[in-house]
């Protein structure tokens, strides 16, 4: 299995606990705590800017200090995108969708699940569960439905939540492209931008392995041991499609890879371990 140990990578990117720019006008910070800590994304665009991801819940006061170091104050985002809606990618967005006043938008395949509230959530969520959803959530969800719907009305985001074409352009950056890679979710996408071949990944692609015990050990502890590695098999919706995502991911040879997870990586041989990752991904 490749790690990134490789000699032709370039150090990776320090964690950050100021926002650290990883390539021109796009910057990366680790928010979250334990097995909640994820990565966002500020990415500049001519006079504006847009945040991809945004964290778990009670995030939303780190995030919006970091914007207004790089912004200034009150200069809130064009937009926020979402990679996809999990709790450690989304919790926040209610919180700054509010407070800035702006659209949060997801693929799609997503929006159902956004916009669901506790009298069809279980009719709706069997179309996205992962297995833990399935073994632990949604059993939890049954057992104490008053507080899980006290929760679920407390993160909902529906009110801003749209829908964007895919195909279309990105809102607020139309310098990069959607790419769809369904698979830890049905609607889950990666931005790349081509013309300097920055990538985005979401959880497609992330750079620590969630996927054994040990890893995951090390990640609660705060450690950010590098390795290429598929998203957590456990709150993936559909593995074949996983694997089919990272080939996808693979054939764009990034420069940078900016995963959900992980330190972003970069330098010339970033497209090789990709390819090399992809190559023995199961």
């Amino acid at each position: 299995m490749f790690t990134e140990d490789n000699k032709t990578l370039k150090a990776a990117v320090p964690r950050a606990s100021r926002p650290k720019e990883i390539a021109s006008g796009v910057y990366y910070l680790e928010v979250g705590k334990g097995i909640m800590r994820s990565n966002v994304y500020f990415v500049r665009s001519s006079s504006s800017w847009v945040l991809i991801d945004i964290g778990s819940a009670k995030c939303d006061r780190e995030i919006q200090e970091a914007a207004e170091s790089l912004f200034g104050a009150d200069t809130p985002p064009s937009a926020i995108l979402l990679t996809h809606d999990h709790p450690d990618h989304a919790g926040s967005a209610s919180a700054l969708a509010r407070r800035w006043g702006c659209v949060v938008y997801v693929h799609p395949d997503e929006l159902a699940l956004v916009t669901a509230d506790f009298s069809n959530f279980f009719s709706i969520v069997k179309g996205y569960a992962n297995p833990l959803d399935t073994w632990v959530i949604l059993p939890l969800m049954r057992l104490m439905p008053r507080q899980h719907e006290a929760m679920l009305s407390a993160s909902s985001f529906k009110e801003a939540a749209r829908a964007f074409d895919p195909g279309a352009g990105v809102p607020g950056l139309p310098a990069w492209e959607c790419i769809p890679t369904p698979g830890h979710t049905p609607g889950h996408v990666s931005f790349f931008r081509p013309g300097d071949r920055v990538l985005i990944t979401g959880d497609a692609v992330v750079n620590v392995n969630l996927n054994s015990l040990w890893g995951l050990l090390l990640w609660s502890l705060g450690r950010n041991k590098r390795r290429l590695s598929g998203p957590p098999w456990y709150t993936t919706w559909r593995w074949l499609a996983a694997r089919k995502s990272v080939t996808t991911l693979a054939r764009l040879e990034p420069r940078m890879l900016a995963c959900g997870h992980g330190l972003p990586m970069g330098g010339t041989g970033t497209a090789s371990a990709l390819r090399a990752f992809a190559d023995h991904f199961r």
